[in-house]
């Protein structure tokens, strides 16, 4: 939900979430770290009879379970910078994402809260004859009683944004349900703060157009991506607030191989290539 106070306003959402108060309406069961359902107090709206409440997702830094391979208290500044980058790239792929200091369980991420339309999934696990038309398949499996199955997604300029945002952040956790689609029908990314590792770890469902080139207006946006980080450099003091200097480069590296090879990355043999669980 979004306030028509808000709404074609993202960086007035981004001046909301980050100042005004949160009231925790609830925890998202299932999340791996503490997720809190907020409502936003949205003290500039005259008439609040008029508008829908703002809602927001709130991950508190001290609700984060250590993990071997990321350091700890990380993942909700990895989740910022992720926004950062998509807004910067230009594509709006992501929520409104900011950092706090002063939420209700102390410094943490806060998100837009998107009513997700669950009748029209981007990504999906069907039956080979339940695949949408189109779609492409990532993998093909069995269930435990032996059904054939079918791990696929949509083949949308919108969902390769996201595939090479995953790719050039890292993404290490590309979930089926990290993809939501928004009231309005686009596709958008969602937990991101397994994210900007310095060594190999991307995990996706979004390997549909593995090994293919990459659109002309995608390689023209990284293009365009390199030239602003590399020649302004207030951006890099900008992620030096979510990311190490070591990540930064390491971003910019890959930003800039995947330019160069002009296509999508086949998985690789040093790691997993999908999460689990996959959706």
């Amino acid at each position: 939900m979004t306030s028509k106070t808000t709404e074609g306003d993202p960086q007035g959402l981004a001046n909301l979430l980050a100042q005004a108060d949160l009231t925790v309406e609830g925890q998202l069961s299932g999340a791996s770290n503490a997720t809190l359902l907020c409502w936003v107090d949205d003290r500039r709206n005259d008439d609040p009879l008029s508008d829908e409440p703002i809602r927001c997702v709130y991950k508190p830094k001290r609700g984060e379970r250590p993990l071997w391979d990321f350091p700890t208290g990380t993942l909700g500044r990895r989740e910022v910078a992720t926004y950062l980058l998509a807004e910067l790239i230009g594509w709006g792929s992501i929520p409104v994402t900011v950092w706090r200091e002063d939420g209700p369980f102390g410094p943490g991420m806060c998100q837009a809260w998107i009513e997700a339309n669950s009748t029209r999934p981007a990504v999906d696990v069907v039956t080979p004859r339940e695949v949408p038309e189109g779609w492409r398949v990532v993998l093909e499996a069995q269930t435990y009683d032996g059904q054939d199955v079918v791990l696929a997604h949509e083949d949308s300029e919108e969902l390769q944004r996201i595939a090479v945002l995953d790719i050039i952040t890292n993404n290490a956790d590309r979930k089926g349900g990290h993809v939501l689609r928004t009231p309005l029908g686009n596709p958008q990314g969602i937990d991101h703060g397994l994210a900007f590792h310095v060594e190999p770890k991307l995990r996706t469902v979004l390997w549909g157009w593995a090994g293919e080139p990459l659109d002309p207006a995608i390689l023209r946006d990284l293009k365009a991506l390199v030239s602003i980080l590399e020649d302004r450099p207030q951006h890099s003091t900008e992620f030096g607030h979510y990311i190490s200097e070591s990540e930064y480069s390491a971003l910019l590296g890959r930003i800039t191989h995947l330019h160069d090879t002009g296509r999508f990355p086949d998985p690789g043999p040093e790691h997993p290539a999908l999460p689990w669980p996959p959706m």
